[in-house]
């Protein structure tokens, strides 16, 4: 028994080499940092665009939704700066 695992020792520990050498994150692309806001900016310009050319005025909530628009746009605009 003991032949055995002196026998299969040197694999084992090739192995183990193997595991802890091996990085760990294969991507040599920088990670993008906070994608979801830069996602959430993006798509508030369309809605912004969207809003500007509608057709008509959403029972008069166009005006509104277009001031929030650009409040919450300025708020992450501002966040992503400051996380810079």
């Amino acid at each position: 028994m003991k032949r055995n695992i002196l026998r299969f020792a040197p694999w084992v520990a090739l192995m183990i080499l193997g595991v802890l050498s091996t990085p760990r994150m294969a991507n040599t692309e920088p990670q993008e940092r906070h994608p979801h806001i830069r996602a959430a900016v993006m798509e508030l310009r369309e809605t912004r665009v969207e809003l500007q050319r509608a057709a008509h005025d959403f029972c008069g909530h166009r005006a509104q939704a277009l001031r929030d628009t650009d409040a919450a746009l300025k708020q992450l605009q501002l966040a992503l700066e400051c996380a810079r």
